[in-house]
């Protein structure tokens, strides 16, 4: 239980336990970092080490369809911007590799042309990747059990909201999802029986233009 300090009043225990701290998502702000993981071996790489944890250039090689070379060549890329780094232990290309942190966010939109261009061709091969994974699961889902089938949703609706309660929204979606099942990601013994990795894609955005401030006709008037 936490105590919580309120200025002029007596120190209150919570109702609620403690949450752990998550660890910070890797932020990403500039042209070239964002350049260099726009390429489709790279998240590969950083998907499956975030996933399964450590391993070698040959055993990640086995899980995405590439050589060792091509992925020791891109892991020591990876490691020049930080994100992966060696986790002790053998030789050449039979040195495992490891995360430096799991998961990352980065903005769309950028002041800096060079900055807008980089991110918008990483979010093309993220969503290349997602959407791809999508259609797998269309064409296979027959395959799995019928509980999985039902617990699987595809779901669409519309509320006008402000730029703001859009903002808010998306941000206390991706704090409850943090909040209840990161801590599953990077530390398997979390990770209830029977579970499964699931994505989760989240897609908000205005249908069209708002109406400018003054635009509508005001009670009780014709346009």
């Amino acid at each position: 239980m936490s105590l919580e300090d309120t200025p002029g009043q007596p120190a209150r225990q919570s109702a609620e336990p403690q949450q752990p701290e998550l660890p910070e998502l890797r932020k990403i702000t500039d042209a070239q970092t964002m350049r260099a993981l726009a390429h489709p071996v790279r998240i590969a790489l950083i998907e499956e080490l975030s996933i399964a944890g450590p391993m070698t250039a040959t055993e990640v090689g086995e899980r995405i369809g590439e050589s060792p070379t091509t992925c020791s060549f891109h892991l020591r890329q990876l490691a020049k911007y930080g994100f992966v780094e060696e986790a002790g232990g053998g030789k050449g290309r039979s040195r495992p590799w490891r995360m430096t942190s799991i998961g990352m966010s980065f903005s769309l939109t950028h002041d800096d042309p060079e900055a807008e261009i980089a991110a918008s061709a990483l979010s093309r091969v993220l969503r290349e990747r997602q959407l791809a994974r999508y259609q797998t699961w269309l064409q296979t889902k027959a395959a799995y059990p019928r509980r999985w089938r039902e617990a699987a949703n595809e779901s669409e609706w519309g509320a006008y909201l402000t730029a703001e309660e859009l903002e808010q929204l998306n941000d206390e979606l991706v704090a409850m999802l943090r909040s209840r099942f990161h801590e599953r990601l990077a530390d398997p013994s979390k990770r209830p029986p029977g579970a499964a990795l699931v994505e989760m894609l989240i897609f908000s955005y205005p249908v069209s233009p708002p109406a400018a401030i003054g635009d509508e006709p005001a009670e009780g008037e014709t346009e």
